[in-house]
């Protein structure tokens, strides 16, 4: 039994019990989504949306019972070590929120949503945005409606935003993307003037998708991931859920652009190995669970990133991909990096972005989806005001819908909020990974001969063995020893990109 459960009193017990069997019934909830992006088949969506619905409700009445709140009013702070203290800070904060929610809205949001979920996919596939955006339209009213109820006084979209990120607040999350939007669109400017000319060893070629997903699995063996407790699938939008028994990633694959899945897959084990990190003794309780969104986003943009898409990573998996790919023979390892580095302003796709145009997918996301909520910009304008924020961040605009403002599954689940934690986590992966590199003898090196538990033990030291004990703030100054700070990535971006385009 984990210490903080040693001689303590009845009601924090009461607390744990109470707590274990919402865990329970979330991961319930987190397998049926699962399924119903990965293997439910098209028309098992009626009975789904009710099911998951269902589940929303449970969960809402455990969280808002009488034993929480009795439980929580009665545990007095001498009662409380610090990881207990951690454990009642997290329940009491869900348990405020939920209690104000109405049980109903909850299950009409859990139905909206996975009905959305549906009609965005078939709208996706049909280019037909008037198809999902009464759903959009009904979702956006909805968690108007919810902001609202947890706190009218307070901005909705706010509100919102704490549902992913609660130690980091709004405004320094404005503040970074401001400062990434100041000083890479420059960054972006000075490459597109560059003459430095990458190779490009993919284009024109077509690679099988049988031999992305065996590479991809090669790639997976050499980074660690945990068959027994993992695996891969296919799905529209790439993502993983489960916990530190449980955690399944997807992928998709294109035949032109493998790329794609290759960096998708190293992204979505990030997000694995942070969940499979996690003390398998506190399942069930907050000190098992993940810190938010802002850090989950983190470890999956390291591994990307920082690792994936490094000189060392092709080092590595060049002679794997030559053999893979006959049409790679030629390829060496410096032209991978390349090709996997090469800026690309011109992209439409969020996913398939290149490390620096990415953060303004992001800030358009987020402009778009405050100004739905605060009732700024209707539904019905969102395609142009989308193809107009492209062409001014990013100088293209899209033909089609599906291409634009259909391509992320986010707003399908009503996961307002959410986009801005993609940035902020890519600016906590630089910072962690420099303190990894300052800390490991010669990391490069490390990840050119395909050893990987040095990152991986080093993360999991500082950053997943903790689950939620301390707030985002304290959790980053516990594993770096200073502040959450933009310096690191702009820092890098600025080298890594300045050295590649010749600037």
């Amino acid at each position: 039994m984990a210490d903080h459960r040693d001689d303590a009193p009845d009601a924090y017990r009461e607390l744990l019990e109470q707590y274990e069997r919402l865990t329970a019934l979330g991961g319930a909830q987190g397998v049926l989504s699962w399924d119903q992006q990965v293997m439910m088949p098209e028309g098992g969506n009626p009975a789904r949306s009710k099911q998951l619905s269902v589940l929303s409700g449970l969960n809402h009445d455990l969280m808002t019972d009488d034993v929480v709140a009795d439980a929580l009013a009665d545990l007095e702070p001498a009662d409380c070590t610090d990881e207990r203290a951690a454990v009642v800070r997290e329940i009491e904060r869900q348990h405020v929120r939920a209690e104000r929610v109405p049980r109903d809205l909850v299950e009409e949001i859990s139905q909206t949503s996975s009905e959305a979920l549906q009609a965005w996919e078939e709208a996706r596939e049909n280019d037909d945005f008037e198809a999902f955006a009464p759903y959009l339209e009904e979702l956006v009213d909805l968690k108007r409606e919810y902001a609202e109820h947890i706190d009218p006084d307070r901005d909705p979209y706010a509100v919102l935003f704490e549902e992913y990120e609660p130690y980091i607040d709004l405004e320094t999350a404005e503040r970074v993307l401001g400062r990434l939007r100041e000083e890479l669109v420059p960054l972006v400017e000075e490459i597109q003037a560059s003459d430095a000319d990458l190779a490009a060893p993919f284009e024109g070629e077509t690679f099988d998708a049988d031999a992305q997903e065996a590479f991809s699995r090669d790639v997976l063996d050499a980074l660690g991931y945990d068959w027994e407790r993992g695996r891969l699938d296919t799905s529209t939008h790439p993502f993983t859920a489960g916990n530190q028994f449980d955690t399944r990633i997807t992928t998709r694959f294109s035949e032109d652009e493998p790329l794609d899945s290759m960096m998708s897959t190293v992204h979505e084990f990030g997000h694995a190995q942070y969940n499979l990190g996690l003390p398998r003794e506190e399942y069930g309780t907050p000190l098992g669970e993940a810190r938010d969104l802002t850090v989950h986003e983190s470890q999956s943009r390291l591994w990307e990133n920082h690792v994936g898409r490094s000189t060392a990573f092709w080092e590595r998996f060049a002679p794997t991909l030559r053999e893979q790919f006959p049409a790679l023979a030629d390829a060496t390892a410096g032209d991978l990096y390349e090709a996997a580095n090469q800026v690309y302003p011109d992209n439409l796709i969020r996913v398939e972005a290149d490390e620096l145009t990415y953060h303004m997918h992001i800030v358009l996301r987020f402009e778009i989806e405050r100004d739905l909520i605060s009732g700024d910009l209707d539904v019905a304008d969102v395609p142009e005001v989308w193809n107009e924020k492209m062409d001014e961040y990013l100088g293209v605009r899209p033909e089609t819908d599906a291409e634009g403002c259909l391509q992320d599954i986010h707003w399908s689940h009503g996961n307002f909020g959410y986009f801005p934690t993609y940035s902020l986590g890519s600016v906590l992966a630089a910072q962690l990974y420099a303190h990894a590199a300052a800390d490991i003898d010669d990391l490069d090196a490390t990840v050119a001969d395909g050893e990987f538990d040095a990152l991986r033990e080093w993360l999991g030291e500082r950053v997943h063995r903790h689950g939620c004990r301390y707030t985002t703030p304290e959790l980053v100054e516990e594993a770096t020893g200073e502040s959450y700070t933009a310096d690191y990535f702009l820092d890098y971006a600025k080298s890594k990109f300045g050295d590649l385009y010749d600037l």
